[in-house]
């Protein structure tokens, strides 16, 4: 077998997000080969796209034989929109592949000997978003203008999606008018390659709790937008919510990303409001909030559930986003200081903190790896709640270094929770509960909370350590470069660059010598180390002790 080849795979397992697993016979052995989507029990025809000693890929071509576990999924575009992955598998199938997925990382991680809480499924499986980006665009080359979501592995192409079953009925009548109105127009989308064209995305945000709907129009500068009749259009539609705002966002990036260069109301303002567990919070087009907000009560109930009352107690709340957790605790804490990137949350979680009557909340905005060494007091529970991609490596030291007794980590993403944990359990951390909840139902992604507590030293037993045992070998120490890099394609199969290494190597904050070959080109365009290759070179990293 290699690279090109189409072979038939049976799928036997699911690596989650959106990964499926199967193996092939070679003379040297069975191997195990990765594919995109896949539920286990199809048989589907696969292209090889990537064959290493240990690690081949595949790219799936057709479907041959359905599953046992399937069933007929509800949505017309599944299967075709990138939206959903296993909507046509039973949501009780699901819960146990997610659950499975995040205990097999943690194990692989070193990770055991936690409670495991389970896995809490969502409160409602279907209709459960509150917001939806749709993108401007069409299936073929010059073909009629779409508006929805990207098909299946394709960044260029959109499929139509105004039947979509995790959305209410408003977002899909919404969408269909816009559609309408501009396919009358002599507006084109824009074009990703050429950067050329009108309109980009149309947000849409509708609060569960209280059915306000915000709606966010984001085009280019290179036509104009009758503001009137547009607003006119969305102002006469039958919906079950009411629309509270109507805005029109100009982005002239090229990024295929909701931005603003410039922002017009066109009618009412510029935010909404929902409640999650009896408290209020304004909610404005670019505010983070969780999509799925009766399943955020469960979340949050979690984190609630694992603070505990601690009336005397100051929490950090750490990537606060607008504060929902900083003040789903402050009833249950003596203070809480939260810690945002982005000043807009700032400010809404300062409004949303006032609104709700509590006063013993305090936001900042700023990069959390510079102000958590700002801060002034001494946190009895650090909150963690980052961005995707966990936590930056050179925050991390800064964070375990002010000895909470408590950590709780909630995390989107399981693979950056299993590759930050060990940084904790070595500094004396014991993860002591673990708990799962699904928040993206028919999605490849799961919710996972972590409890850790500081060990208790004087009830460990005392462990005499030689001299020998303290005398690390250079390798161990100071590994070289080439040791590095052997290391990571002997266990992860990938070959890494000397510039990604060092890159790495400073995020730690690991001090490099100067490099007397360097360009000498003033706008030299450096490339940037990979997620997954960081991951495997901060795992070498760990394994030599250099950090």
């Amino acid at each position: 077998m290699k690279k090109g080849d189409i072979i038939d795979i049976r799928i036997e397992g699911i690596e989650f997000p959106g990964k499926s697993w199967g193996m092939v016979e070679e003379e040297s052995g069975a191997k195990k080969v990765v594919i995109k989507n896949g539920i286990p029990g199809q048989l589907i025809k696969t292209r090889i796209t990537k064959k290493r000693s240990k690690k081949i890929e595949g790219q799936p071509l057709e479907i041959l034989e359905a599953s046992p576990l399937e069933i007929p999924a509800e949505c017309p575009a599944f299967g075709k929109c990138g939206g959903c992955t296993y909507q046509s598998l039973p949501y009780e199938k699901q819960l146990e592949l997610k659950a499975d997925y995040v205990l097999n990382l943690l194990g692989k991680a070193g990770i055991d000997g936690f409670e495991f809480g389970g896995i809490i499924p969502s409160p409602e499986v279907f209709e459960y978003r509150n917001k939806m980006e749709y993108s401007f665009g069409d299936d073929v080359k010059d073909g009629p203008l779409l508006l929805g979501m990207h098909e299946r592995g394709s960044f260029y192409n959109i499929v139509k999606t105004d039947c979509c079953r995790l959305t209410d009925e408003d977002f899909n009548i919404i969408q269909r008018a816009v559609l309408r109105y501009f396919e009358g127009k002599s507006v084109t989308y824009f074009h990703k390659r050429s950067h050329e064209g009108f309109l980009r995305h149309l947000v849409i945000r509708k609060g569960k709790q209280t059915g306000e709907i915000l709606v966010n129009l984001v085009t280019t500068s290179q036509a104009e937008l009758d503001s009137e009749d547009f607003t006119e259009l969305l102002l006469k539609l039958e919906l079950s919510g009411e629309i509270k705002g109507i805005l029109h966002t100009i982005n002239d990036g090229v990024a295929d990303v909701v931005k603003k260069d410039d922002l017009h109301i066109l009618y009412g303002g510029d935010c909404i409001h929902d409640k999650i567990l009896g408290l209020e919070f304004e909610i404005s087009t670019f505010s983070f909030f969780q999509t799925n907000t009766l399943g955020a009560e469960k979340l949050y109930s979690v984190v609630r559930d694992y603070v505990g009352d601690r009336q005397d107690k100051t929490i950090f709340d750490l990537y606060c986003g607008t504060g929902t957790i900083a003040q789903i605790l402050a009833p249950v804490a003596k203070k809480v200081i939260g810690i945002e990137l982005i000043e807009e949350a700032v400010e809404a979680a300062r409004i949303n903190a006032e609104a709700n009557g509590l006063h013993n909340c305090a936001f900042i905005a700023g990069d959390v790896m510079e102000k958590v060494a700002e801060l002034p007091d001494n946190p009895d529970i650090i909150i963690l709640d980052p961005p995707r991609d966990g936590i930056h490596p050179k925050a991390i030291f800064k964070i375990i270094d002010f000895k909470p007794d408590t950590f709780i980590y909630v995390s989107c993403k399981a693979t950056s929770l299993a590759r930050d944990l060990p940084f904790f359990k070595e500094a004396g951390y014991a993860v002591e509960k673990v708990c799962c909840v699904d928040m993206f139902p028919h999605g490849g992604h799961v919710e996972t909370v972590a409890l850790l507590s500081k060990l208790d030293v004087d009830k460990h037993i005392d462990v005499e350590v030689t001299l020998d045992e303290l005398d690390l070998t250079s390798a161990e120490s100071k590994a070289t470069y080439a040791q590095i890099k052997e290391y990571i394609l002997e266990k992860f199969d990938l070959k890494v660059s000397t510039l990604y290494i060092a890159q790495i190597k400073k995020k730690c904050g690991i001090v490099l010598r100067e490099h007397y070959n360097k360009s000498k080109k003033e706008k030299q365009v450096i490339p940037q180390c990979t997620p997954e290759k960081e991951e495997a070179i901060m795992d070498a990293l760990r394994h030599f002790k250099m950090i």
